[in-house]
């Protein structure tokens, strides 16, 4: 049995996970990392992605993370997520929508300045992950 470690999971919105689990994977802007007991400390800007979490009991919950920090100091660690949506809250039809929006304002890039490029293709992968975390198993 992995050792656990006490993490904090908080968005503006609120507390998302505070207690103990034994692994946390998310996507940081340099890539992926896995966080368990006893982990050096580290501090980073989250990426997009979907996120993990293996709680003491071995339940693994599964997660939409847009950008943050996560911060591991003494044995425990932190998350500050921008948002995070755990997979059971997601809906799909609305991310579905949002995808198919997304492309179709993408479809017209042509007529788009910068700004709005850069913001649809920003909806587009949000909306992506929020569908891929909402259709797992």
């Amino acid at each position: 049995m992995a050792t656990p470690f006490h993490l904090q999971i908080a968005t503006p919105d609120g507390s998302k996970l505070d207690g103990q689990a034994t692994r946390i994977i998310l996507r940081t802007i340099d890539g992926d990392v896995c966080v368990m007991a006893k982990h050096i400390n580290y501090c980073s800007a989250l990426g997009m992605g979907p996120a993990k979490v293996e709680l003491e009991d071995g339940t693994v919950r599964t997660a939409a993370c847009m950008g943050g920090m996560i911060n591991v100091m003494d044995g425990e660690c932190r998350v500050v997520a921008t948002t995070w949506e755990w997979k059971e809250d997601i809906d799909l039809e609305r991310a579905q929508d949002a995808k198919k929006r997304a492309q179709e304002r993408l479809a017209t890039k042509d007529k788009l300045g910068d700004k709005d490029v850069m913001l649809a293709e920003a909806k587009l992968k949000r909306a992506l992950i929020r569908s891929d975390v909402a259709g797992r198993k």
